[in-house]
């Protein structure tokens, strides 16, 4: 039978009586209160075992009387409760001591679990407090049930050095995961590394990786650091791990194994001292399965799995995200936006194959172009069916796809613009670099017949036919 004396505070009435109800069928004693001052009583006589609270109280707000708490009592583990469901929630519970947040509404099972698992760890273990991380600037928006398990799965592991496997389709966030996991976790004063697999070409990746001697290879006229030294002492972000090719994926893990490795041309092993974070995009054990990645890689990384769910399954978090990205525009001298509302119930239908990626990119592209403060329905409508949107590949017998055809034009055009996004202010342009090539080789992909090009864009007739016109572009039609 449990033992214990659960503290329990909460303004809400009618979460006091089934917390009551559920610790007392659980075997414990409870005591309950609606406000900090009467909690903080309690705890300073030496009274609880276990503390459960809500962050807002009438008289204090609880993540200002938990470092109090932990000064007198630092053993007591103390479960957070809270309806402001964000990252931010779940970084405070944990940078102030908490044992455990949950986001409201909780399942009482979950909670009477992790009430019985905090009870029985040691007290001195209970008692190490994380160090205060920085700021609030963290880009990780949503307060779905998705987000809110994420979240608590990463407040758990900002204090750790566990290797961690983020997989999600392309614009999920992978990179912001990493980059916060970093940025409040004890490395926090190290480097953060990133580097993406498949924008480095596959002979040049260990170079890459491990740095190489001068003279290691044509081309190589000095010695070059690599990004395991660029990333001592803190976090090396490995992005789209999936198309690292097999001789890397063999050197990557003797550096797992033994914690060194030699650089390309060099004969003396160097330690070393990283936080590994991987990503991918692909499922890596069909990889396994095809001989494309090693099993015993993927188990060394694949020590913490997060999953980032697609925009699609958290339809729910557009109206905040939507808000965070028009702040994001304004704070760069954008004029102020809003959606009226009919508007969100298309950009939550939308499937949203660039997922938040694409959302944010919307956002900029409406800021930008339209000069109405409030955005209607029909712009959203009309943004959606843009042809850049419907991308499909064909094999048609033309020389090249559709999907190629574009693909090497934004490639050319991006690359103008480095790694970062292009300036707000020119997306009217990008649009139009974009569309004409787009629409000209759907075009020639149909021998002019301008139904079938409709179709492949995705787009009716009539859209195709103004765009057409807008642009000028001459419909070379195929010989009967």
């Amino acid at each position: 039978m449990p033992v214990g004396n659960i503290l329990v505070a909460d303004d809400d009435a009618a979460i006091r009586t089934v917390l009551n109800q559920a610790l007392s069928r659980a075997g414990y004693t409870v005591r309950l209160t609606s406000n900090a001052a009467t909690l903080w009583r309690w705890i300073s006589q030496g009274d609880g075992d276990l503390v459960i609270t809500d962050v807002v109280m009438p008289d204090e707000n609880a993540f200002d009387l938990l470092p109090r708490i932990k000064r007198v009592r630092p053993e007591l583990p103390i479960v957070v409760m809270s309806a402001q469901n964000t990252f931010m929630t779940a970084i405070r519970a944990s940078e102030r001591g908490a044992y455990e947040y949950l986001p409201k509404p909780f399942d009482l099972k979950e909670l009477i679990a992790i009430v019985g698992r905090a009870l029985a760890e040691p007290k001195s273990r209970r008692a190490d407090g994380p160090p205060e991380p920085p700021g609030d600037n963290i880009p990780l928006v949503g307060r779905s049930p998705a987000m809110q398990e994420i979240y608590r799965v990463l407040a758990r592991l900002m204090q750790t050095d566990l290797t961690v496997m983020i997989a999600g389709e392309s614009g999920t966030g992978k990179e912001l995961v990493a980059r916060a996991l970093h940025d409040y976790g004890k490395r926090r004063n190290g480097p953060f590394v990133p580097i993406n697999m498949a924008a480095i070409p596959r002979d040049l990746i260990e170079a890459e990786l491990f740095g190489h001697e001068k003279g290691a290879f044509t081309g190589a006229q000095a010695r070059s650091a690599g990004r395991f030294e660029q990333a001592e002492g803190g976090t090396l972000f490995l992005d789209e791990i999936g198309d690292m090719p097999m001789e890397a994926q063999t050197r990557l893990l003797r550096v797992l194994q033994q914690g060194e490795y030699t650089t390309v041309g060099g004969r003396t092993a160097i330690k070393t001292d990283v936080r590994i974070i991987a990503a991918t995009n692909k499922d890596l054990r069909i990889l396994i399965n095809q001989g494309l990645f090693r099993e015993d890689l993927f188990f060394r990384l694949n020590v913490v799995p997060i999953r980032l769910p697609a925009l699609r399954e958290r339809s729910e978090d557009i109206p905040d995200l939507v808000r965070h990205f028009f702040t994001i525009v304004e704070k760069e001298g954008l004029p102020s936006k809003r959606i009226e509302p009919a508007a969100y119930e298309q950009l939550k239908r939308y499937r949203w194959p660039g997922n938040v990626r694409e959302l944010e990119n919307l956002i900029r592209r409406l800021a930008a172009l339209y000069p109405q403060e409030t955005i209607s329905e029909n712009i959203i409508e009309a943004e959606l069916d843009q042809p850049a949107m419907a991308l499909a590949p064909v094999d048609n017998g033309s020389d090249e796809s559709l999907q190629g055809s574009v693909e090497r034009h934004l490639s050319s055009y991006f690359q103008s613009f480095g790694d970062g996004l292009p300036p707000p202010g020119l997306y009217h342009r990008i649009l139009r670099e974009v569309e004409n090539p787009l629409i000209s080789a759907a075009l020639a992909s149909t021998r002019g017949n301008q139904i079938k090009a409709a179709e492949l864009l995705g787009v009716n007739r009539n859209t195709l036919r103004k765009k057409i016109r807008e642009l000028d572009i001459q419909i070379i039609r195929s010989a009967r």
